[in-house]
């Protein structure tokens, strides 16, 4: 299978400032969710390795960081060339995956990682980015974030600049993270299918981070694939509830909701004493069904979130564990060939198609000033 979003990147800065070293992901690294072994027992062949960095790096800062997460993964990457290896397109992805390596792609999880700037964007694509999230947790200045009050509802002249420039190079718009009238938006005007790299059915689980029904129904219409993701709080509505009590009492405390560190360290603390519900493979099977219903089997994929969440369902703890997920499916009535276009091949037509969808070269605008 190929997963749209895997945060080993940023969890290996939090554990070992990005030092290989110093953790064992050949030999299997229990601190992590992530490591060789277990991606193997997964059958991962393909991973979009997320290049992640919070909302409260901004302009250089958070392109520096940007750079030093890709920096990373080429690293890794290089490191196991027995196991890794990039891959930039779709015929690079199958390439790889025929020699038995992990096809290794990133994506860029928020708009303010290219720091307002065209030019940056387009760096980060020749560095091998492979989309990009308009947003993270907050809202940037052309873009409105699902976890932020709505200032544009929708995208700005600029934000429309960025799909463009997406499409042009052939880098897919992925709307994780963004509000509902972004998702809409970006559909109307992208010329190339898009992506939701870890979100999920938002008719089940009524999270702004997950896509509501009309949406993957567009969604389905324009090409393009909604990848489910395993975030306990966005397929479990008692986790979901247990969050939004977290959440209030962050707004006790005067704590910004959109503190990605701060809120996942109040999280934290309050598991200790009030554990959250615990959500299962089942919930996952349920948001898979509900967006195969909608949007047809030709537009789901799995983009697991791990080592960027500690709340995952029973069962789905690791990179190990996809093959529990596809034996509750066949017991669903999945058939090989629907759990293939599940696993890789509806990823794998998204990203061709953004590569067919490339225009050439022409004069752009490089910032939003």
């Amino acid at each position: 299978m190929i997963d749209g979003h895997n945060d080993l990147a940023w969890a290996m800065r939090e554990l070992a400032g990005y030092d290989l070293d110093a953790v064992d992901l050949a030999g299997g690294e229990p601190r992590l969710q992530t490591d060789l072994p277990r991606l193997a027992a997964g059958g991962v062949t393909g991973q979009f390795w997320s290049v992640f960095v919070p909302c409260a790096l901004r302009g250089g800062d958070a392109v520096r960081a940007t750079l030093e997460q890709i920096d990373f993964v080429h690293r890794l990457v290089a490191r196991y060339p027995q196991r890794l290896a990039l891959a930039a397109t779709a015929d690079e992805v199958e390439t790889v995956r025929a020699r038995g390596r992990i096809a290794s792609l990133l994506g860029m999880e928020g708009g303010h990682s290219i720091g307002e700037s065209l030019a940056v964007l387009r760096l980060t694509y020749a560095l091998g980015v492979r989309y990009l999230t308009l947003t993270h947790n907050e809202n940037t200045s052309w873009a409105d974030s699902a976890t932020d009050v709505a200032v544009l509802h929708g995208l700005s002249p600029f934000g429309e600049q960025v799909v463009a420039e997406l499409n042009r190079l052939g880098m897919l718009v992925d709307l994780s993270h963004v509000s509902a009238d972004v998702m809409r938006h970006a559909l109307r005007v992208s010329t190339a299918p898009v992506v939701f790299s870890h979100s999920s059915a938002y008719a089940l689980c009524d999270t702004p981070r997950n896509v509501p029904d009309d949406v993957l129904e567009t969604l389905a219409a324009r090409g393009g694939v909604c990848m489910v993701t395993f975030v306990a709080e966005f397929v479990s509505r008692s986790r979901r509830e247990w969050a939004l009590g977290v959440d209030g009492l962050a707004g006790e405390r005067g704590i910004d909701p959109r503190d990605w560190a701060a809120m996942t360290a109040l999280r934290r603390e309050v598991a200790r004493t009030d554990p959250p519900p615990e959500a299962t493979v089942a919930d996952v099977v349920a948001h898979l069904e509900h967006v195969r219903e909608v949007a047809g089997i030709d537009h789901v994929g799995i983009g697991g979130d791990f080592d960027g969440t500690d709340g995952l369902p029973v069962g789905l703890h690791d990179v190990s564990c996809y093959p529990r997920l596809w034996e509750a499916l066949t017991d669903n009535g999945w058939s090989p060939a629907d759990l293939d276009k599940l696993g890789w091949r509806n990823t794998l037509r998204v990203l061709r198609a953004a590569e067919d969808a490339r225009v050439p070269a022409r004069n752009v605008v490089n910032s939003a000033s």
